[in-house]
């Protein structure tokens, strides 16, 4: 990961700050890249906007929400679902302050040089699920029990769907894994998971892997049968990949509203920590469910175990060197390898 140049107090250089700032006209429009940052409103409160994927990672920021702990720190959230293509435009741009990402989206924005910063991890682990179509899972006797490598034998020849660059790499470690060469999967591209998803039911393709809750639900309407998950892949769980969510703030914004950095991943915390000692409790199974509208309880329940969602926040160089590594694995950055440095991360901000 490359290294920014930044002054004595950790402010990103003048050049960074006016190659963010110069099409949105900062001098005019301070707001668009941070001069004045976040909204005050007239109760004393500031109303924050963030990124979010619509996916299991996004639920410590709901959390924070629903059990008042922005409201504690007199923070108001606004949300604004991003992708991979959007997200980081989007921070930089001004018009979100705090993105949750992933560590693949964000390594990408720090090998192009963006100049942004983690602040915390509000997730670990790489929840995914490969499912396989009903006709392909009875032609090859799969079943959820099926042990891993067996599925990967299964899947030599096959034909699979693949709507990023990155399940296409996961699901390629996985096959590796097991002796299988990915280069023999006839691979179908396809624009989004739900595309995917529709491929399968109409057996265009054979399985896909994507993040969860989006197989476990296919599997429930009797449309797939989840075979391969990171419980059962080695190659995806938490501890060879690293992985997770993190949340990231453009290095201006940080530099002018520490105080508000930092109230914003206190809240943070205290709903990941909450998560982690009540995963099962009503309150997180009722506010997953509201994020993730049209997917059954009973798949939401059966999603959430599958990130390990820490008592802290904080992080270390050394599992950024696992997830970096992980990450290369799936050649998902454009400039092929990257170095992890400390001055990409910071737990300054962290209580």
């Amino acid at each position: 990961m490359r290294r920014h140049t930044s002054d004595a107090t950790g402010r990103p250089a003048a050049r960074a700050v006016a190659a963010s700032c110069a099409l949105a006209l900062c001098a005019v429009a301070l707001t668009a890249c941070g001069g004045s940052g976040s909204g005050k409103n007239a109760d004393g409160t500031t109303t924050v906007t963030v990124g979010v994927a619509g996916n299991i990672f996004d639920m410590p920021i709901r959390v924070a929400e629903a059990n008042g702990y922005f409201s504690k720190q007199k923070l108001k959230v606004k949300y604004v679902t991003t992708t991979a293509a959007t997200g980081t435009s989007a921070l930089q741009s001004g018009s979100i302050q705090f993105l949750n990402d992933s560590p693949t989206d964000f390594l990408s924005a720090v090998d192009r040089r963006v100049p942004e910063t983690a602040i915390a991890a509000d997730g670990g682990g790489n929840p995914l699920g490969l499912i396989v179509s009903t006709k392909f899972a009875k032609a090859h006797n799969l079943t959820a029990s099926t042990p891993a490598a067996q599925v990967a034998k299964a899947l030599d020849g096959s034909t699979g769907g693949s709507s990023s660059a990155n399940t296409k790499g996961e699901a390629s470690v996985y096959l590796k894994a097991y002796g299988v060469d990915p280069g023999k999967v006839k691979w179908v591209s396809l624009p989004s998971p739900a595309a995917d998803k529709a491929a399968l039911k109409s057996n265009q393709i054979d399985w896909f892997v994507t993040s969860q809750p989006t197989p476990l639900a296919i599997q429930g309407t009797g449309d797939g049968v989840v075979v391969a998950d990171s419980t059962k892949v080695t190659a995806w769980s938490e501890k060879e990949a690293g992985y997770g969510q993190i949340v990231v703030a453009r290095n201006s914004y940080l530099s002018q509203h520490a105080d508000i950095a930092k109230k914003f991943a206190t809240a943070v915390q205290q709903a990941t920590a909450y998560m982690h000692d009540n995963i099962d409790s009503a309150t997180v199974q009722n506010v997953a469910s509201k994020a993730l509208p049209g997917v059954p309880a009973s798949v939401v329940k059966a999603s959430l175990p599958q990130v390990s969602w820490p008592a802290s926040d904080a992080m270390k160089l050394s599992v950024w060197i696992t997830t970096l590594t992980f990450i290369n694995s799936l050649n998902a950055l454009a400039s092929g390898q990257a170095i992890v440095s400390s001055d990409n991360f910071t737990n300054r901000y962290l209580p």
